[in-house]
């Protein structure tokens, strides 16, 4: 294909990532507003951040199981349907209940889509060539990351919209990326006949949401040594170890375990699963911080991102193109993983008094260290794998990305709950002022920053500054494992042949091309 039919192909492609990001960046930055709207708590803004990671966690492997068997641009636009209606749900909430369950809607569609994205990409591009467009997904990325906080600060600022539109305005855009894929994205369909795994499929689900409903709520709901610890971590490892009982005895496999023999693959997805825990658990945080800590308003929090992005931006499309150039991709990556770390360090150090220069700096330096490593691990994985197991590398290497997302972000909410209410707690007593009833516990309602007194005000902001300096210390001990991780990887060559070209030449068969349309 020239590179005027892949981006043809890619436009849809695009356009649906755009809008998940967009989703997703929007609600971030509205979120303070939001949960203060329906009175909810701050174990609350977790949960709505972490139940639409939790559902696009445990759904990537169905997604990209689905795909070898049915047409992938009908799943995909299956995803931006699901997609559509989680939005709609979530505009017209007037609960958080029904906030998060709405959420977990946008999960599963994004699911898909981070799972298909991918496979489609590397169905039709050659590795030699994929560092390009995955700089220019990177730029996509960057785009809807930039615009998301942007416009959910005006939205939010202007009476008349409001929060609410902040889910609204991504329906149009996914209903265009749904008619664009219709339009643009052409790929052949053999259906084979193939059972589904649902007995593994449910088992995967339910031990991941068991553990990952265990790390959100200990510390909080309970102790982290209590009976329901022992009650989630044992529902959850039991029902792992019968996943991988089934898997290895399916014909069909959700998760094909012989793909962790490959080295690449393994180091790849152990690098994921460490830079999901560090950057989301590290930065969805953020927005928070500049409007509490900080004292923002939504709109001029969103153009707080605009560093970090930008190095994103720049990092990830430079690095591409010079990927596709020279095919060396080894050092970008180890390069990538120690920026990554140093700019998480660099934020563990900031407060409620950290001047905008230095933390734009540091945002900046975080950004252009993730845009060299995350979509490159997924390249240097689809390089060294048979063309039949794409799909499966892929969606591995999403599932444990998104799921070190959740953990990091489950994890590390809980402990920002607990030292603001800590921080809280001390500077009331020395200050004299007695404590709001729950002001002491995790459950406390994230505060109205216009409302409060300033003594209080003052408490606050301090509170919630060293609490988001606690999770970035936290988050790099994880960056500093997946830089050890990474330079384990063994160089080799990119490969020049797509994916459908590649399953052609090791099945030997001239109807492989369609074969791959499915396979992946």
């Amino acid at each position: 294909m020239t590179n005027r039919q892949i981006l043809q192909a890619m436009s849809g492609l695009m356009a649906g990532m755009f809008v998940a990001i967009l989703a997703g960046t929007v609600v971030a930055n509205a979120l303070p507003t939001i949960i203060a709207d329906l009175g909810a708590s701050q174990s609350s803004y977790t949960w709505v951040v972490t139940s639409e990671l939790l559902a696009m966690t445990a759904t990537v492997p169905l997604w990209g199981k689905l795909s070898d068997l049915f047409d992938k641009k009908l799943l995909l636009q299956l995803s931006l349907g699901m997609f559509v209606i989680g939005s709609l749900l979530a505009g017209f909430s007037n609960g958080v209940e029904l906030l998060i369950f709405s959420r977990v809607l946008q999960g599963i569609g994004a699911g898909g889509l981070t799972a298909l994205a991918q496979v489609v990409m590397a169905a039709i591009i050659p590795p030699r060539r994929l560092g390009k467009y995955a700089g220019i997904f990177g730029a996509v990325f960057a785009v809807g990351t930039v615009a998301g906080p942007l416009i959910g600060g005006v939205l939010v600022d202007t009476s008349w919209l409001g929060w609410r539109w902040c889910f609204f305005i991504g329906v149009p855009f996914a209903l265009l990326a749904i008619a664009l894929l219709q339009r643009t994205l052409s790929l052949p369909v053999v259906r084979r006949k193939a059972k589904i795994d649902f007995l593994g499929a449910f088992l995967i689900v339910a031990g991941v949401c068991a553990l990952l409903i265990w790390v959100t709520l200990a510390g909080n709901e309970f102790d982290w040594v209590s009976w329901q610890t022992a009650a989630l971590t044992g529902a959850g490892v039991l029902l792992l170890a019968a996943a991988v009982f089934v898997e290895a005895r399916t014909e069909e496999p959700v998760i094909p375990l012989g793909i962790f023999r490959n080295r690449t693959v393994t180091l790849t997805t152990v690098a994921s699963l460490l830079v999901g825990v560090a950057m989301f658990g590290g930065t969805v945080f953020l927005s928070q911080y500049f409007q509490v800590s900080l004292g923002k308003s939504p709109t001029v929090a969103g153009l707080m991102s605009l560093p970090m992005i930008l190095g994103l931006l720049v990092s990830s499309t430079v690095a591409g193109q010079v990927i596709s150039k020279t095919g060396v991709w080894k050092r970008y990556l180890v390069a990538g993983a120690v920026i990554m770390t140093v700019g998480l360090g660099l934020l563990s150090t900031i407060g409620a008094d950290t001047s905008f220069t230095l933390l734009s700096l540091y945002m900046a330096v975080l950004g252009v260290g993730v845009g060299m490593l995350m979509q490159n691990l997924v390249l240097a994985a689809q390089n060294d794998v048979p063309a039949s197991e794409l799909g499966a590398a892929t969606s591995v290497l999403s599932f444990f990305r998104s799921m070190g997302g959740t953990i990091g972000t489950s994890v590390l909410g809980a402990i920002l709950a607990n030292r603001v209410a800590a921080e809280t707690t001390k500077g009331m007593d020395a200050a004299g002022i007695p404590a709001a009833p729950g002001a002491g516990s995790g459950e406390a309602s994230v505060p109205d920053m216009s409302t409060l007194p300033e003594p209080v005000r003052g408490i606050i902001e301090h509170a919630y500054g060293v609490a988001t300096a606690d999770l970035f210390l936290i988050a790099t001990p994880c960056a500093l494992l997946a830089l050890i991780t990474v330079v384990f990887l063994k160089e080799k060559p990119l490969k020049t042949t797509s994916g459908m070209e590649r399953l052609a030449e090791e099945s030997g068969s001239a109807t492989a091309p369609d074969k791959a349309a499915v396979g992946g």
